[in-house]
């Protein structure tokens, strides 16, 4: 099993519109063949911001997939290009952290 943490950072403001466009391009990705999760998510709310905080204009997807080529697959899909398109005035910045299990 191979998961992925994607840290993805919004241009100042712009992490809402980042997450509809993430949101209506969810239900392509957890139709793909090996996706088992596909999630974003954000810094908790009611707590005090600390050194591990992401803030404010940043979201973090994680992901399982069942296998490096289901993920290679996903990556490679035409859906996610448009979502790229889509997007790439919206985000500043990306990190992708790609992880097997132990």
């Amino acid at each position: 099993m191979i998961h992925v943490v994607a840290v993805i950072t919004a241009k100042p403001g712009q992490r809402a519109a980042l997450l509809e466009a993430f949101a209506g391009n969810r239900a392509n990705v957890l139709a793909e063949k090996g996706c088992i999760e596909y999630f974003a998510t954000i810094d908790a709310a009611g707590l005090p911001p600390s050194k591990g905080s992401f803030g404010e204009d940043t979201f973090v997807v994680l992901e399982k997939w069942e296998d490096m080529a289901a993920l290679q697959a996903h990556g490679a899909a035409p859906h996610m290009a448009a979502f790229g398109a889509k997007t790439k005035e919206l985000a500043a910045a990306r990190v992708i952290h790609i992880l097997d299990a132990v």
